[in-house]
């Protein structure tokens, strides 16, 4: 039987190297944002690579959620289903019934970081571009359907302590934790999205998680606004997130 794991975040939240240290498992299939092309076709918002990543995957959200419900890509044959997604693509078109058959994680990173990260790839973000008032949603909503808070995990504190947070993690979810997961081959991966060129450069340099982060970057005026509105969203999350594993063995 195949656990699904429904991974929650905005942009520039490691989000990709959180889908690499999964994929690292041999017992882990992996998809990369699967509703980005439904997202595009609906909204029609001008994004790099835009005519690709329509292209490349189903701008179907049906068709996209059925395969989610499964067993994982190529078939499935593997018990863990890793499912890296984007809250700003839920929009009202995007089917929310597949997600029962998840376990949901929501991936969180202060909005400077996220800000001063996304702003090199993308100039002039809106609030909306950034996910974290979708994402308080999403929390909310799921909340409120299973009476208990989903799992939130922070970005900074799985580069400060990667190997307890991810036992921490992995003991949440039920699984085992593997050390596999905290390294992995520099490079494109065959499972990453058509984006990968624009947003992965760095996460293709890399062979494991990046070191702690510093003092909070200091951004320009329109910049630092935008992480202020997003940060009571972030906040509240931040609440709910999980604490490393008594265990640093890893």
């Amino acid at each position: 039987m195949t656990q699904r794991i429904a991974m929650w975040s905005g942009p520039r939240n490691l989000s990709t190297a959180m889908m690499y240290a999964f994929a690292a498992r041999d017992d882990c299939a992996v998809v990369d944002e699967p509703f980005y092309a439904a997202y595009l076709a609906r909204t029609g918002l001008d994004h790099p690579m835009r005519a690709a990543v329509l292209a490349a995957q189903s701008s179907d959200p049906e068709q996209v959620a059925e395969t989610l419900a499964g067993d994982g890509p190529e078939g499935g044959g593997k018990p863990l289903f890793y499912q890296k997604h984007m809250t700003q693509h839920m929009i009202d078109a995007i089917p929310r019934g597949w997600m029962a058959a998840c376990t949901h994680v929501f991936l969180i990173r202060h909005p400077a970081w996220v800000v001063a990260s996304y702003a090199k790839k993308r100039e002039g973000p809106s609030l909306a571009d950034l996910g974290f008032l979708q994402q308080a949603a999403l929390f909310d909503a799921l909340a409120q359907r299973d009476g208990t808070a989903p799992l939130v995990i922070d970005s900074t504190d799985i580069r400060a302590r990667p190997g307890p947070m991810l036992q921490s993690l992995c003991r949440a979810l039920g699984i085992p934790f593997t050390a596999a997961m905290l390294s992995w081959p520099a490079g494109p991966k065959p499972f990453d999205g058509v984006w990968a060129p624009h947003w992965y450069g760095a996460v293709h340099r890399s062979t494991g998680f990046d070191s702690a982060e510093g003092p909070l970057p200091v951004l320009e005026p329109r910049y630092q606004a935008l992480a202020e509105e997003a940060l009571p969203a972030y906040t509240r999350l931040a609440q709910y997130r999980l604490r490393p594993a008594v265990d640093e063995s890893a």
